[in-house]
């Protein structure tokens, strides 16, 4: 005994000298980053905030087919920077984003002498880290088979998660235990548009959004996704620990292939102590590149209306022959109105000239459109052909002449090689039409089959679709992509991106519980804007069809509480001209609320229950108010302490009438005005599935 006693006396101390450690803290040192690697050479993490571990010790590293990148390391360097900048988004919730961090950069090499750094940046509200692997003599290639990347939570907290679907991130937002995480139980026929494919019954999309026991928060997303699968989660619900997966190439060995020098995309860890600080963020923004363009003038907030809401419902079909018609069970209508053509095209500029919308969305202008659902063809559309019923000559000298520009469609219908081979053509003929913003879409199975919309090859696609848009001086708005990782820093044109269920599932589906857009901003909006497309004032969809029981789950104040709750600086209203003009009242909301702010607060927020947001206009002493709630009614009082003092403000109040239920009764809106001055409480009282909207000049 006394000999074993000796011999672990000595062993010990070699042991600990064996192993690294390296620690960074945040600027406000409420943040820690502990690196370590081990005897045996395996790296690992750990992050400390405000006194407890919020991710325990966890893994680092890959597997590929060239080497093992997940052990057998020695430690070659370490060396700790600091960063502190502030720079302007060219659109935003705020007009300036303070970049100020603390960086650990570790140099490290393997048995067959490979070089992998791993780069941390430790914020005050997180944590982000990425492998960078430099170019090496001989070394030219990685074959990444897997990531090691774990992230160990320190309890069973409550996670608010859709499943990790290769193809669609169209899902019902889920709220349980992590141990309790299980995805098998989904509605597979309300996301067959996009073909889903569930990988297994515990895998979950990223950003993840959870709340601790004590009330903190923590998400963990990734940030500047280029070239690389995206990643996903795999839960181990028994061990309440995280650990990333990447989605597959055609060969599902193989998970991304990438030549020397190359990094990858940032591992995200945002901190707060509650919910509002999470929406507060912008460490996502911070770790992505600044802008690749130097001329960003022509980019600009773009309010629009469009032929679109009215294919949903049924009143119109995107085809030529009226044989398209989603508000069906089977997706065909044969006796339907074409709704792109000339003279009903006009009556949308008539519209959007007359209340001040900067735009036109036309959908099914475009030959194709009668052979494309459920076929997923090589060859489907073509985006420089009109159906000829659309005059676009005519349509483009009537919109400039009422000072509207025509939004242009691009539905690929996910044959990915055909657009691509038609890109450069279709962005000339948008030009040559006066038009500076598309709508792609990606409805169905990627072809080249085996490739999967959140897969490496369709992440390049999308960029190169964002880089050929800027060359061309074209905004982009991506519905049906992988979910945004802020990169409309890098590529500013890229203004709003779907990539989550939209307002459309309520025109044919169950649709969105009254709870979905206060998940939301928690969890998709955290990589960037989304084109939720609402302001549907007409709510029940047995308005246009009988037989049908489809209703959008909000009361109408709802809706324009929305446009300052889910930030987007490309916004649609999104119901029929019709509904509008029937509630000019109601609808001057709409109009007024501007889409680009200089600073924004939130004023309450618990997720998955409600969201209250203050917004001032950029440039000006306009404030906007958005508060939203779930199934539940609820009351607030929201004190202006951020008004000017010593000024006279005329707050106008759009709330939810008298009786007003998102189910039973979705229309009241009560509009007031009131003087108001800074320090004053306003009163909001919301109705179950509702929200109030406030403009305060």
């Amino acid at each position: 005994m006394k000999r074993l006693i000796l011999f672990l006396a000595f062993v010990a101390p070699l042991l600990l000298s064996a192993q690294t450690n390296k620690r960074v803290f945040s600027p406000q040192k409420n943040v820690m980053l502990e690196f370590s690697l081990d005897a045996k050479g395996n790296p690992g993490y750990r992050v400390a905030f405000a006194g407890i571990f919020a991710i325990e010790n966890s893994s680092l590293g890959f597997t590929t087919k060239e080497t093992d990148l997940s052990g057998g390391f020695r430690f070659v360097s370490a060396a700790i920077t600091s960063h502190d900048e502030t720079w302007k988004p060219v659109m935003g919730e705020v007009d300036h984003i303070r970049d100020q961090h603390n960086e650990l950069l570790v140099r490290l090499i393997n048995k067959d002498e490979y070089r992998m750094d791993i780069r941390f940046r430790v914020f005050n509200d997180g944590v982000g880290f990425r492998y960078e692997f430099p170019k090496d003599e001989g070394h030219n290639t990685l074959t990444f088979t897997d990531e090691k990347t774990a992230f160990q939570m320190g309890g069973d907290h409550t996670a608010w998660w859709i499943p990790g679907d290769y193809n669609s991130n169209e899902h019902v937002y889920t709220t349980s235990k992590i141990s309790e995480i299980n995805t098998d139980p989904y509605n597979q026929a309300e996301v067959a548009i996009s073909a889903q494919h569930i990988v297994d019954k515990t895998n979950v999309q990223t950003p993840l959004t959870m709340r601790m026991a004590d009330g903190k928060h923590i998400s963990i997303a990734e940030a500047a996704l280029v070239d690389f699968a995206a990643m996903h989660l795999q839960a181990d619900v028994k061990n309440l620990r995280f650990k990333a997966f990447l989605i597959p190439s055609p060969d599902p060995a193989v998970k991304s292939i990438n030549t020397l020098p190359f990094h990858t995309p940032w591992r995200a860890i945002l901190l707060s102590e509650d919910a509002a600080g999470i929406l507060n963020s912008k460490l996502i923004l911070n770790l992505n590149d600044p802008s690749k363009l130097d001329d960003v003038s022509w980019i600009h907030p773009t309010k629009y209306v469009g032929i679109w809401w009215e294919m949903h419902v049924g009143n119109g079909t995107w085809d030529y022959a009226g044989g398209q018609d989603m508000s069906s069970a089977t997706g065909r209508a044969p006796h339907g109105k074409h709704s792109a053509n000339t003279a009903n095209t006009k009556k949308y500029i008539d519209f959007a000239a007359k209340y001040g919308f900067d735009g036109v969305l036309v959908e099914g202008w475009n030959t194709g459109w009668e052979d494309w659902f459920g076929k997923w063809k090589d060859e489907v559309f073509s985006f420089t052909t009109p159906y000829p019923d659309y005059d676009i000559d005519e349509l483009t000298r009537y919109a400039k002449e009422k000072g509207v520009k025509i939004i242009m469609h691009h539905e690929t219908s996910a044959a990915v090689p055909s657009y691509e081979r038609q890109m450069d053509d279709a962005y000339a003929y948008m030009k040559k039409y006066n038009m500076d913003a598309v709508k792609t879409g990606y409805v169905g199975q990627i072809i080249p089959r085996g490739e999967w919309h959140d897969g490496q090859w369709m992440v390049n696609h999308y960029v190169r679709v964002a880089d050929r848009t800027a060359k061309n001086h074209i905004m982009l708005d991506a519905h049906e992509p992988v979910r945004p990782s802020g990169l409309g820093r890098t590529y500013p044109n890229w203004v709003a991106c779907e990539a989550a269920r939209g307002n459309e599932f309520n025109a044919w589906s169950r649709g969105n519980p009254p709870e979905h857009e206060t998940i939301l901003p928690f969890n998709r909006l955290l990589g960037g804007p989304m084109d939720y497309t609402p302001g549907i004032f007409e709510t029940r969809m047995s308005t246009y069809k009988a037989d049908k029981t489809e209703v959008v789950h909000t009361t109408v104040a709802k809706q324009l509480a929305l446009y300052v709750t889910m930030y987007s600086p490309l916004a649609m209203a999104a119901d029929l001209p019709e509904n509008y003009e029937k509630r000019l009242d109601v609808f001057q909301f709409i109009r007024d609320v501007p889409l680009d702010y200089s600073e924004s607060r939130v004023i309450n927020a618990s997720i998955g229950d409600y969201i209250t947001y203050a917004r001032r206009e950029k440039g000006k002493d306009n404030w906007y108010i958005g508060s939203i709630t779930d199934e539940n009614p609820r009351h607030f009082d929201v004190k202006l302490d951020f008004l000017k003092a010593g000024k006279t403000y005329e707050a106008t109040i759009y709330a939810d009438g008298p009786g007003a239920h998102w189910k039973d009764n979705p229309y009241p809106v009560s509009i007031t005005k009131k003087t108001v001055r800074k320090g004053d409480t306003l009163a909001l009282d919301l109705a179950a599935g509702g929200g109030c909207a406030i403009e305060i000049k």
